[in-house]
């Protein structure tokens, strides 16, 4: 084919015919439109007339993917003006020009240097010309012409996804969709069937189809079961070429993942359930578990239970566990094994999310039985009531009875019971119990006004079994009777005036009674019988458990008698009848003519201005330890040390050690000599301080005299003079030390290293003298002297 297209080339460059201007970006159709002709002469372009050809080419086209071993020929480029004695020079520029397109300069042979992919690049745009060797200059305008690629078949087509993944509903209709795969082909569309891409199932039938030409996967089985299987593998085919022999091909994989609905119903996996339940179950305890099993997964398998129907509806209930969907059975009520030992339920399990598609299948529900047997145990007593009231009089004598309690075994065996009282409840121990028959008496006196309730708790325990125990609450009330006589409700204290004139009310009485009474206390009040007839007063009752005291006369002497102790009598109407003195004090006292008073002979009765014996105590105290602080500020201060000037050791300063001693002043002229600093032999060792007592009765020790050095002056004098003049020197009060060591010692230096610059020799024998400590120091310098004299 290649070899037919350049001969046609060749063959039509040979022949003469018209020649035609034409853009070579023009695109014509049949035989002859497809030739473009181009006149490269020196003629103007306007000129049209027939004339000799110049050059003559169409489109080059050229196969991708040559696989020869020599260069791929392309087309051949031919001027006029080339009259074969190798003086023009044909030159090629252009997309891949010198690269991938070579042109023999001589005989304008085009050939491709390499594999050409058309995926890569389609068209090559490149221009031709003709120049003169020896002149350098072109013989020909420039030309531009094309080189296509033609599309062969060496893609296959690629899916967009390695893998796919899907999924749909079970239960399905026939042509549900499922996905869409897509595959790309690189090779030109436009070209051949070398793209156009078919799609086939390879794998998955016959559960999926999909369509050839769009690639939509399709369900192809109906009624597909996610319980029976619920992952698929399908495996799809894109193949080239429409699908033809010899077409290239892809393939991809889709995962297709089936999504439950709820088509299954529960179901109990057996019809009967057996559980047992002690009686001393207490309420809501759990009895046991059922589950229906659901075929389905997730919200579709959400089971609810209930009870139906049975003889326990009203003792059990039942409840749903979200996390294992089972039904856990409990206990609503006490169970009583002698009452009744056995019930039987009816359970039903629901689906809470149904789909109306599946009902056609049957009921989402489905229903068991659950027989429950109530077990004996060893029960407590059981007492008759739950709490016990009782009332018992006050003044009732020890030992009676004030009422019984009742319990007994509930078990089939009646074990005997015994009653006993919770001490804890009953700490003074006021009542007793008989442990045979439950009766329960009193034990100590009673007293209403003490305390009106007593709450004890009974207890009754088997004989064989005191493990086995209850109890329950006795509330004791205690009544009243007239055991307590009236009292004053308050302690009464008053005052008469002395101008108080006869008949006038002084005070004004009332009474309490700790009994209590039903319809009311009623009180009289009279005066005693051995002050009624002598009385300076009278009483007055006014029938409303008050009385007033009057005086009986006109006026009144303090000086006579200051002070009156008024008897009065009440009595209640209770039976029986309590009545008890009490005493009013009537001061007299000294008023104005409006009756206030201003003084009596007594203590004053409202603002009282003395002091009391506690206050006068207090204050003798508060004397007593203020003067004991006094005396021990005193002795303190008498023996208190004064603290150093100067406390902290990290002081840059020299510290100065104080000795408490304190100077007499300017006439005391033996506390301190300076003259003793300058002259050391004028020191007075007899001479004793004035100003404070002697420490010790012991004479110092007297050492020798020193004589009198003048250089001691001159040095403290040349010291004090360098720090008076000191620009240095801190500006606070600081101790300059003189550390003078005097001209030197008699015994001039004791260190041995002077005896080494010595010229005499030394002997040092004395040393072996000294005893065994010192034999190797004598041993040493022995040895020394040995040698020096050998």
């Amino acid at each position: 084919m290649r070899t037919y297209h350049c001969f046609w080339l060749l063959f039509w460059a040979g022949q003469p015919h018209q020649s035609f201007l034409t853009p070579l970006s023009k695109r014509t159709s049949g035989f002859q439109e497809e030739e473009k002709v181009l006149v490269l002469s020196g003629n103007s372009r306007q000129d049209l007339h027939r004339s000799k050809r110049s050059w003559m080419w169409n489109q080059f086209f050229l196969l991708e993917e040559y696989t020869g071993t020599d260069y791929q020929y392309v087309g051949k480029l031919h001027s006029d003006q080339d009259k074969g004695d190798g003086s023009l020079k044909y030159i090629l520029s252009g997309d891949g020009a010198g690269d991938l397109f070579i042109i023999n300069e001589n005989t304008g042979d085009i050939q491709a240097t390499k594999r050409l992919d058309r995926e890569e690049k389609p068209v090559y745009i490149l221009r031709a010309q003709a120049i003169n060797r020896r002149t350098g200059r072109p013989v020909e305008p420039e030309s531009e012409f094309i080189i296509k690629i033609h599309d062969i078949n060496d893609n296959e087509p690629m899916f967009t996804k390695d893998v796919y993944n899907a999924s749909i509903p079970e239960m399905s209709d026939v042509g549900t969709f499922v996905v869409q795969v897509t595959a790309t082909d690189a090779d030109d569309p436009t070209y051949g069937n070398s793209a156009k891409v078919v799609y086939s199932i390879l794998q998955g039938q016959p559960y999926f189809s999909v369509e050839s030409e769009t690639g939509i996967i399709k369900t192809a089985l109906l009624n597909m079961d996610r319980e029976n299987r619920e992952q698929y593998q399908v495996v799809i085919q894109a193949k080239d070429m429409g699908g033809q022999m010899g077409g290239l091909s892809g393939t991809t994989t889709v995962n297709i993942t089936l999504t439950d609905v709820n088509d299954n119903p529960p179901r109990f996996p057996q019809s009967t359930y057996q559980f047992r339940a002690p009686e001393s179950m207490p309420p809501d305890s759990p009895v046991g578990r059922i589950k229906a099993n659901d075929a389905d997964v997730d919200e579709n398998a959400e089971i609810e239970y209930s009870i139906t129907e049975g003889d326990g509806y009203d003792m059990f209930g039942i409840t749903t566990d979200k996390d294992t969907q089972e039904g856990i059975i409990t206990v609503k009520k006490a169970l009583d094994f002698e009452n009744k030992n056995l019930y039987i339920l009816k359970v039903e399990a629901t689906n809470t999310h149904v789909d109306p598609r599946f009902l056609y299948l049957g009921p989402f529900k489905d229903s068991a039985t659950v027989r429950i047997q109530v077990e004996d145990v060893d029960e407590p007593p059981v007492f008759s009531r739950p709490a016990y009231i009782m009332e018992v009089k006050e003044d009732v004598p020890i030992n009676s009875v004030i009422g019984a309690v009742t319990a007994q075994d509930p078990d089939a065996a009646k074990n005997p019971v015994k009653f006993s009282v919770d001490r804890h409840t009953d700490m003074d121990r006021v009542f007793n119990i008989n442990s045979g028959n439950g009766s329960i008496f009193t034990s100590k006196p009673l007293d209403r006004e003490t305390l009106l309730w007593h709450n004890i708790t009974v207890i009754a325990a088997e004989i064989n079994n005191p493990k086995q125990s209850s109890r329950v609450p006795v509330f004791i009330k205690v009544l009243d009777v007239n055991d307590n006589a009236p009292e004053f409700a308050m302690f009464y204290e008053t005052f008469v005036c002395e101008n108080a004139k006869a008949e006038q009310l002084i005070q004004t009485l009332s009474a309490v009674d700790k009994d209590d009474s039903y319809s009311g206390h009623q009180f009289s009040f009279s005066l005693a019988p051995e002050a009624a007839s002598s009385s300076n007063f009278t009483l007055q009752d006014n029938r409303d458990n008050t009385a007033g005291i009057f005086t009986r006369k006109t006026r009144y002497n303090r000086h006579e008698m200051s002070t009156y102790f008024l008897p009065v009598v009440i009595s209640d109407n209770d039976y029986p009848i309590q009545s008890s003195t009490e005493t009013v004090t009537i001061r007299v006292c000294a008023c104005d003519h409006r009756g206030k008073m201003l003084s009596c002979n007594a203590e004053a009765l409202i603002h009282p201005t003395g002091l009391s014996t506690g206050a006068l105590i207090a204050i003798l105290l508060c004397i007593i330890i203020l003067l004991v602080t006094v005396v021990l500020f005193a002795a303190l201060r008498r023996q208190r040390k004064k603290e150093p000037l100067i406390i902290s050791k990290e002081d840059i300063r020299d510290n100065i050690v104080s000795y408490n001693d304190e100077g007499g002043g300017e006439e005391d002229t033996q506390a301190f000599d300076i003259g003793t600093l300058r002259n050391p032999e004028a020191i007075d060792d007899n001479k004793l301080r004035r100003d404070i007592v002697p420490e010790t009765l012991f004479m110092p020790r007297r050492t020798a005299t020193a004589r009198d050095n003048t250089d001691v002056r001159d040095f403290i004098n040349q010291r004090l003079k360098e720090n008076d003049t000191d620009p240095t020197a801190p500006p606070y009060d600081s101790l300059a030390t003189y550390a003078y060591e005097g001209n030197g010692s008699v015994a001039e230096s004791l260190s041995s290293l002077e005896s080494v610059t010595t010229d005499g020799d030394q002997d040092y024998d004395y040393l072996s003298d000294w005893g065994p400590r010192f034999k190797k120091l004598a041993d040493m310098y022995g040895a020394m002297d040995s040698d020096k004299d050998s």
